[in-house]
């Protein structure tokens, strides 16, 4: 089978490959899209933590989306790490001149506690990205850090989901795991209403990449014509059992199996 609906992604590279560009990547072609990138920095990490970030020049970054947009296009756009303030500005124009439907994880914070972007970039991702994405996917400190709200509860992660729709995000998927409970409650909002999506919490270490993951997987249904509440189940489920299905490398937070559809067809 051909490939079907191609998925720019926009981010930064994770040399362990749990995350980024790499579980980009995997989750797309998993998923039977197609992927192409734009490298906005090199990380030195493993599933220890981060231990170098390296980033790319704005120029080379901008070269990257073009060649790619210019030939081969794309579907659907995804970003991720984006480093500091001028890259966000430089993406937002390239999601201008694309004018694609836009997946935006604004990634702030590697899952060891490296902050990912300068503090003087919220605001443009707030600014800039949020107007323009088709879907936000923050997690609760991400969605505090572009809000300003405190988020403890569900009703917090709802209010501030309000917000971001107002900010002029075009849906949100608002990402519960880092409260507290037993359950995890994930909820994708729009202005027509919101879908809860819940499970029992894992006790895994092996959860690095979950958020790259999810947001690449709802830009893949997205790119190939899924309607957005499809998209995002479709993602979420895969990323549970991606999660369940944790091949248990490393001696930290280790990465997902990315990979299970494609052993299940055979």
């Amino acid at each position: 089978m051909q490939p079907r609906g191609r998925v720019l992604i926009i981010a930064g590279s994770d040399s362990g490959g749990g995350a980024g560009v790499q579980a980009d990547i995997k989750t797309v072609t998993a998923l039977g899209g197609y992927a192409a990138t734009a490298i906005t920095a090199i990380t030195v990490q493993n599933t220890l933590g981060v231990f170098a970030v390296h980033p790319i020049a704005p120029a080379t970054i901008a070269a990257q989306a073009r060649a790619v947009l210019g030939d081969i296009g794309a579907d659907v756009i995804k970003t991720g790490m984006l480093g500091d303030a001028e890259v966000v500005e430089l993406v937002a124009e390239l999601l201008d001149e694309a004018a694609r439907p836009t997946v935006v994880d604004p990634v702030m914070v590697a899952k060891g506690g490296t902050r990912l972007v300068a503090d003087e970039a919220v605001a443009p991702i707030r600014r800039l990205l949020a107007p323009r994405a088709a879907l936000l996917t923050p997690n609760a400190p991400e969605a505090e850090a572009l809000t300003g709200l405190t988020i403890a509860t569900q009703d917090d992660l709802r209010r501030a989901g309000e917000a971001l729709l107002r900010a002029g995000a075009g849906a949100v998927l608002m990402k519960g795991g880092h409260l507290p409970g037993d359950r995890v409650v994930d909820i994708l909002m729009t202005p027509y209403g919101e879908t809860t999506f819940e499970a029992e919490r894992s006790a895994s270490r092996h959860t690095h990449g979950t958020g790259c993951t999810l947001a690449s997987a709802c830009a893949t249904g997205l790119a190939q014509g899924l309607s957005l509440e499809a998209a995002a189940a479709r993602a979420w489920a895969y990323v549970q059992e991606a999660i369940a299905r944790a091949p248990g490398f490393g001696s930290g937070h280790g990465p997902l199996d990315h990979g299970w559809p494609l052993r299940g067809r055979t």
